[in-house]
């Protein structure tokens, strides 16, 4: 007999849901009512992630990709973004398209419904951010994309500079699944006041399919 498994975000925002897909196993939400201009909070909690270790890291190629050679340093490719996180360790988030099986390699781990994976999408979240941690995602000598690894509303995670430019800023992070609800408080309690509001997976498509057209 064929179990499907339901596979649920530990994410849940206040607004009602105007518009969902099934997906994978995933109740995805495309859209909330009132989402706004931005900027925005976007639950991908249901993109395929996986964790990559190996004592020989530079020579292994996730899906014909290189890692990057530096730590912190970040690769968006074939709708991939590899993180290179220190020597022999190296984070695979898959942003678009759908999720596709890992390497039959015992280097991979897939993290999925370990952790939460949260993105902020907009303009001017330099004075958002900077209530919830003291990591400088706005250091003008390092180019996006690139990784910090730190506390963010006293959690650990993993973030990402994804884009920064004068009209938009992308920032990407993941943490233990058992902080979701308290994350989700405190990142929109901190942009109250910046109009920050949830927003479904639409928001994120159009945001970065408009990436690759930005020098």
């Amino acid at each position: 007999m064929t179990v499907d498994i339901i596979r649920r975000s530990p994410v849940t925002f206040d607004p009602p849901v105007a518009r969902t897909e099934e997906r994978d196993n995933w109740e995805v939400v495309m859209a909330y009512e009132g989402q706004g201009e931005g900027p925005w909070l976007i639950d991908l909690s249901h993109r395929a992630r996986w964790d990559l270790q190996d004592q020989e890291l530079d020579n292994i190629q996730p899906w014909g990709m290189k890692v990057p050679e530096k730590p912190g340093r970040c690769t968006y490719e074939n709708g991939f973004l590899i993180n290179r996180m220190n020597r022999t360790q190296a984070s695979i988030w898959r942003l678009t398209g759908d999720s596709p099986d890992a390497p039959d390699n015992v280097a991979y781990t897939e993290v999925t419904d370990a952790t939460v994976f949260l993105a902020l999408v907009g303009n001017k979240l330099a004075p958002l951010i900077e209530k919830l941690t003291s990591l400088d995602f706005f250091n003008p000598g390092i180019e996006p994309p690139f990784l910090l690894q730190g506390p963010l509303s006293h959690v650990p995670c993993q973030c990402v500079m994804l884009e920064r430019t004068a009209g938009r800023c992308g920032i990407l992070f993941t943490c233990s699944r058992g902080y979701a609800r308290d994350m989700v408080h405190a990142v929109l309690d901190a942009g109250n006041e910046h109009g920050l509001k949830p927003a479904g997976e639409e928001v994120f498509n159009r945001w970065i399919d408009g990436m690759s057209n930005v020098d």
